[in-house]
């Protein structure tokens, strides 16, 4: 299986196996291809699969009680949580992970990779977990289909947190976009992902880094993984944002000091949950991914959140 996160630890870190010879990395085990219907959920052991139209996800579900749903940026994995996956379920929380379309062991080749359809793959899978209302953590690229999830069906979401968050429209940088197009079409975009990836950090790695970038690595090399990574990369919806408002769901915004998608990490974090009417938590010194840079200032306030909400549900 892919980068299968192995229950050993060593000096804190995460060991990643690498997939067999003969497996098809990304791929679902052969029981769930063409034999499950929409809605189904299906199991290698390991990794557990949801059948939507179009194709099949991937999650990990571990823990019981409240459930919170994590879903990752685009470019990237469902063990981006590793570690405040792991605090969720010491604090009493259900963690599911899921991979977005085209990503990590979800399904390749699929028609429709928009931030809705995202978003309506995490309602799908509230909905056949049956343990809803969840509170849906998304980072980047996935901010906005937890936005959309919630707007769409309210009585779902039970509360958003939104890390390093592309939501609301960015200011148009043609010349930034050119390059972004040509160091992510060649034969080197691979290459030049995971050299992005690496400045994603700006204070410190974890532990774990080599390994995770070496299992992403060989991911994005699989075919169809960088044909998602830039559908949405490229994709455009401006009305998720313009219906940030239409959100009556409590909601944290969760942003890096440091963050470099950001000219402004802080204004961004504020306009977004003055739109939505929420907090914002700054993680000092922190870049995109505050939740793996620095977990142990990350997982606290969201933890705190989550109480709050439960509280008040």
């Amino acid at each position: 299986m892919l980068t299968q996160e192995l229950e050993t630890r060593q000096a804190g870190a995460v060991t990643y196996a690498r997939p067999s010879q003969g497996t098809t990395q990304g791929s679902a085990p052969d029981p769930i291809q063409g034999t499950a219907s929409k809605g189904t959920t299906m199991s290698d052991g390991t990794t557990k699969f949801l059948c939507v139209d179009g194709g099949t996800l991937a999650y990990d579900d571990r823990g019981t009680g409240p459930l919170v749903i994590l879903m990752p940026g685009l470019g990237d994995l469902r063990q981006e949580y590793r570690f405040l996956a792991k605090d969720l379920v010491a604090a009493g929380y259900r963690a599911v992970s899921v991979d977005l379309r085209g990503h990590g062991e979800s399904s390749v080749g699929w028609t429709d990779y928009s931030r809705k359809a995202a978003g309506a793959d995490l309602l799908a899978l509230i909905d056949v977990l049956g343990a809803g209302p969840a509170t849906i953590v998304g980072n980047s690229f996935a901010a906005a289909p937890a936005v959309w999830a919630a707007v769409t069906r309210p009585e779902a979401v039970e509360g958003l947190v939104l890390v390093g968050p592309f939501v609301l429209p960015q200011p148009a940088k043609p010349m930034m976009q050119a390059l972004m197009r040509v160091l992510f079409s060649g034969p080197w975009k691979v290459a030049a992902w995971n050299a992005y990836f690496g400045t994603l950090f700006p204070t410190r790695k974890p532990a774990d880094f080599r390994s995770y970038r070496a299992a992403l690595r060989a991911n994005l090399a699989e075919p169809g993984r960088f044909e998602a990574v830039k559908a949405m990369m490229l994709s455009s919806e401006p009305d998720i944002a313009q219906r940030a408002a239409e959100v009556t769901t409590p909601t944290l915004v969760v942003m890096g000091s440091k963050d470099p998608d950001f000219g402004d990490p802080a204004d961004e974090a504020r306009r977004l949950a003055d739109a939505l009417r929420g907090d914002v938590v700054m993680i000092d010194g922190a870049g995109h991914y505050p939740h793996s840079e620095m977990p142990e200032a990350t997982s606290a306030p969201i933890l705190t959140f989550l109480e709050r909400v439960r509280r008040a549900s």
